[in-house]
């Protein structure tokens, strides 16, 4: 067997039957750990991979072919993650599709896109009608804001209009 995990079998006049090659080739791949070096990881391709690091800022996912790529958070859920640890974890297989290479030949992965995106996209709450004193006191400042504003306002007692103080 070859380190790319193909196994090659020399069919010699030795061997008198091709059963025995058979049974050779069946106990052979059952013994070893597959691995699929062809597995073509190109843009838009599914594959399986298993998470071999969660950092902070997404998921390091090695393939059976040895390559590894990196889930970026964004590309984790729909929803906003703020704990990738809350979505996966280290040794774990997952699914993943590849978006594509980075210009240094990293393969971009996600695990949204493969996931149905949900019906309605959370909004934030609606703040509700405040109580009428609130409601006054905003419309009395907009008002005095108003009037500050176009016509330099009513001056406070006391105050000599912003110069220099004097000792």
């Amino acid at each position: 067997m070859r380190l790319d995990g193909i196994f090659y079998l020399d069919l010699t006049p030795r061997l008198k039957s091709n059963s025995l090659a058979a049974r050779m080739v069946y106990h052979m791949s059952h013994a070893f750990p597959r691995r699929n070096p062809l597995v073509q990881l190109d843009s838009g391709a599914v594959a399986e991979g298993r998470i071999t690091r969660v950092t902070d800022f997404g998921a390091f996912i090695q393939f059976e072919n040895g390559e590894t790529g990196l889930v970026h958070i964004s590309q984790i859920a729909h929803s906003f993650v703020r704990n990738i640890h809350d979505h996966v974890r280290e040794g774990d297989s997952i699914e993943v599709k590849v978006l594509g290479r980075d210009e240094r030949g990293r393969l971009d992965l996600s695990i949204k896109e493969l996931l149905e995106e949900p019906e309605e996209v959370p909004r934030p709450r609606a703040i509700g009608r405040q109580s009428p004193q609130f409601e006054a006191k905003l419309r009395s400042f907009m008002r005095d804001a108003k009037e500050r504003t176009t016509t330099g306002g009513p001056k406070k007692p006391g105050s000599s209009g912003g110069g220099k103080r004097k000792k």
